[in-house]
């Protein structure tokens, strides 16, 4: 185990700890949406139950409401007691509460056990999070981030895949997807060490967030804020677009999966071109190019209803978000302190969830009200702002 610092981007592959960081990174994408090809199945086979449709549907988003409350905490315990042993702990109880619908006999106690995976993925998301920029920085950590996405990206759509494949058997096999990450602790045991920043300054006990000041706190809350309402607008597709392809005269089900999987895969490639990429045009430069990207498909899907046109303006709204998120990560980790960096980690985790649920509850009462055209062409219109202030500080500060 090791607690060096890197700064070279071309080390970063060489180093196992990336790799165990990289799967670590794969979990978080797979809480949600590994069991949604079941959904159906659970639904019938617990029929018995009076509210079986409600409670399955809500399997899915289930993690999600228990990270929104615990990322924080699980951040202040990442910076008081270590990120190794969170990290460990988080894979482990990934792993037995994901599970845990293989045998769980009726569908409470399952969506009981979903709830309580959202608290492996709060300790998950903030433990790597904090690690990689205890681990690394400058070009490393720029090249990293990216890989993160690539990560999520990749891991998401083999790990859905694979559900799928075991969903047509059973619908409680895909549950056992959740239990791979038991393979992953070997490796973190072995790779991950306690960063020398903790071994040597643990934080300060008595310290709380508000006698730091707001040099830090100011700053991450408003980029929190950012990637907060980017996730929400992201969102408009998995959560809408199978009503959209509907409403247009497609089947919802394969069309669905070409579209999200092309975008999942544009996104996945993308991403690991980041690092060569904010190194050029820098932080603010990649927030322009990759929300103008974005703007470009979210109006290509709001501007023709031709399959090949959506198919286009998913790739490019994949490719856009794949160059945005890494930089939360990077710029998040730059600004908080080293012994900040557990917390700092869960307020962003937080911000991701929370656009998540935002998504569809802003988005559905307006496509009720104007269409899914105007609703995807108001989208367009919120990220090219973005995209033209990023671009506007960009010009100014070079």
């Amino acid at each position: 185990m090791s607690s060096e610092m890197i700064v070279d981007r071309g080390a970063v592959l060489s180093d196992p700890r990336a790799l165990a960081l990289l799967f670590a990174a794969s979990l978080t994408t797979m809480a949600n949406a590994t069991i949604s090809p079941a959904l159906g199945g659970l639904s019938e086979l617990f029929a018995d139950h009076p509210n079986a449709r409600f409670l399955t549907t809500l399997l899915v988003p289930a993690p999600s409401l228990t990270v929104i409350f615990c990322a924080p905490l699980a951040g202040l315990a990442v910076d008081c007691f270590g990120r190794r042993w969170l990290l460990l702990i988080g894979i482990l109880l990934f792993a037995i509460t994901g599970s845990a619908g293989l045998y769980l006999a009726d569908l409470t106690s399952i969506l009981v056990s979903r709830l309580a995976l959202g608290l492996a993925v709060a300790m998950i998301m903030t433990a790597q999070t904090a690690l990689i920029g205890d681990y690394y920085e400058g070009s490393a950590l720029k090249r990293l981030a990216g890989l993160q996405v690539s990560a999520r990206n990749f891991g998401g759509f083999t790990f859905i895949t694979l559900a799928g494949w075991l969903a047509a058997t059973s619908p409680r096999l895909p549950f056992a997807v959740y239990a791979l990450p038991i393979l992953l602790l070997p490796l973190v045991w072995r790779t991950v060490a306690e960063p020398a920043i903790r071994r040597g300054r643990a934080a300060p006990s008595g310290q709380s967030l508000a006698s730091l000041g707001e040099k830090w706190i100011g700053p991450i809350m408003r980029l929190a804020a950012l990637q907060m309402a980017t996730t929400a607008l992201f969102f408009i597709m998995p959560t809408q677009l199978p009503f959209l392809l509907d409403a247009r005269g497609y089947d919802s089900a394969s069309g669905t999966g070409i579209v999200l999987g092309a975008l999942t895969l544009a996104g996945g490639l993308a991403a690991l071109t980041y690092s060569r990429v904010s190194g050029r045009i820098g932080a603010i430069g990649a927030f322009a190019a990759g929300y103008l990207l974005m703007a470009l498909g979210f109006a290509g899907l709001a501007s023709s209803a031709q399959f090949g046109a959506m198919l286009a303006g998913a790739i490019a709204i994949g490719l856009g978000f794949a160059l945005v998120m890494p930089n939360f990560v990077t710029l998040a980790l730059t600004i908080a302190p080293a012994e900040r960096r557990g917390v700092a980690g869960g307020i962003l985790t937080t911000s991701v969830f929370v656009g998540q649920i935002v998504s569809p509850f802003a988005t559905t009462p307006m496509i009720h009200t104007v269409g899914y055209a105007w609703t995807y062409a108001a989208a367009a219109g919120l990220v090219l702002c973005l995209a033209m202030a990023s671009g506007a500080i960009a010009l100014l500060r070079r």
